[in-house]
């Protein structure tokens, strides 16, 4: 077993060059060995986990935790949010992420996602119906973007008038301008002010809606720690804080823009980089939920799972990762390792694609993955039905992808049909 003491700083892999070409990358260092120490998204040292049995262990293993206050001084931590928005699941434990997240669940059951489906079938020709005339777009503003807001928007709550102002602030922290750092303080700034704002208002009118409904829980009792709400007690496993609160908003509407849009859009260009899968797929629409599988995949919207920190020393592959360092687990590799899946880079829509971790594995599986999925499914199906000669523009700039170590999405897919 790798003793990982014999590693210093400066030995650190530079792994800056996987914006450029991820999947070319993490082929590399896949085969050099099952975990590197390499420096983080944001210089800061970290674990690196590339194979697929090894991530998927990781992601279920109760001894890597994801709250922050397990960390190591000097490793890679993520996003540096306020308190009252980095109260999230991405960043609880259980027993507080088992509460919050029953809490939130029954809004993202089959059956509640099932009746979403005539209103997203509605909401994507209605997308398609705006732009169908000029014959070519930007795929991801007109299209592949809209469409999740406004279906996470209805669900939460948010009203219509303030939804491109969120769409500008999720875009500033997924992808932070370098030679702007301050436009993602500001961006987290100006979230915390809006959900503050629409909480409050949820608590002033409440509506049908899943916001208003955890403003209910919220102040339906004392929450954890003798927070005490305005209302009848409630069950002692129904409780939140405010910050709670507030960061449940800011996840649920962060987290259901940001994969879901990448993931339409990722999808779209596989098939437009592979006509024949498309011109197969138009002929057998009934085969597209089997082929969202593949395509999350193939080209999932996240490259990384959210970094975890060992409550004591573990071993990963055969190395060994002190208690409170930071662990990286690559999403991308995995889903690519030829050890689990057969020819990992040729895209077979076809294929039995089930057992990728796109969405995660264990207690932390994507509460929204089921949605995600219905909303590719469904805007895929109408995109290919309505325009039988979709394709990219050859009259304007190429594809541009995010250049994010964490992120896998398009910035714009300009096509024609």
């Amino acid at each position: 077993m790798q003793n990982s003491a014999e590693t210093r700083t400066d030995d650190l892999i530079d792994v800056t060059h996987l914006v450029d070409d991820p999947h070319a990358g993490y082929a590399v260092l896949r085969d050099a060995g099952p975990v590197h120490r390499v420096a983080g998204p944001d210089g800061q040292p970290a674990w690196l986990v590339t194979r697929y049995e090894d991530v998927r262990r990781c992601l279920a293993d109760p001894r890597l935790s994801l709250d922050k206050r397990n960390a190591r001084a000097g490793g890679y931590r993520g996003f540096a949010l306020p308190p009252a928005l980095d109260a999230n699941l991405l960043n609880m434990d259980p027993p507080d992420h088992t509460r919050v997240r029953r809490l939130v669940a029954k809004a993202f059951t089959p059956a509640r996602v099932g009746k979403l489906r005539a209103p997203v079938r509605r909401l994507a020709d209605g997308l398609l119906d705006a732009v169908e005339d000029a014959g070519r777009a930007d795929l991801m503003t007109a299209y592949a973007g809209p469409l999740p807001i406004v279906v996470i928007c209805d669900l939460l709550g948010v009203p219509e008038g303030d939804r491109p102002d969120f769409r500008a602030w999720t875009d500033a922290l997924i992808t932070p301008d370098p030679q702007r750092p301050h436009l993602a303080k500001e961006a987290v700034g100006a979230m915390m002010r809006y959900f503050t704002g629409l909480i409050a208002a949820k608590r002033a009118a409440p509506a049908d809606d899943l916001l208003s409904d955890l403003v209910m829980v919220r102040d339906a009792g004392p929450a954890p720690g003798g927070d005490a709400g305005t209302g009848p007690a409630a069950d002692a496993g129904d409780r939140l804080t405010e910050d709670e609160l507030t960061s449940l908003a800011f996840l649920l509407l962060f987290a259901g823009y940001e994969n879901t849009v990448h993931l339409i859009g990722n999808s779209v260009l596989a098939l437009l980089d592979h006509p024949a899968r498309l011109t197969a797929l138009r002929a057998n629409p009934a085969e597209l939920p089997a082929a969202v599988e593949e395509f999350a995949r193939y080209d999932g919207p996240a490259l990384l799972a959210i970094r975890r920190f060992p409550l004591e020393d573990v071993e990963i592959g055969g190395v060994r990762v002190p208690a409170g360092e930071s662990v990286l687990l690559s999403l991308a590799s995995a889903n690519r390792d030829p050890r689990r899946f057969d020819a990992p880079d040729t895209l077979d829509p076809g294929r039995d694609a089930t057992g990728h971790l796109t969405f995660g594995h264990g207690i932390h599986y994507c509460l929204g993955a089921a949605l995600g999925r219905m909303q590719t499914e469904l805007a895929l199906a109408a995109l290919i039905r309505r325009f039988p000669g979709l394709r990219h523009d050859a009259a304007a700039a190429g594809p541009r992808r995010r250049r994010s170590l964490r992120s896998g999405g398009l910035i714009s897919l300009p096509v024609a049909w």
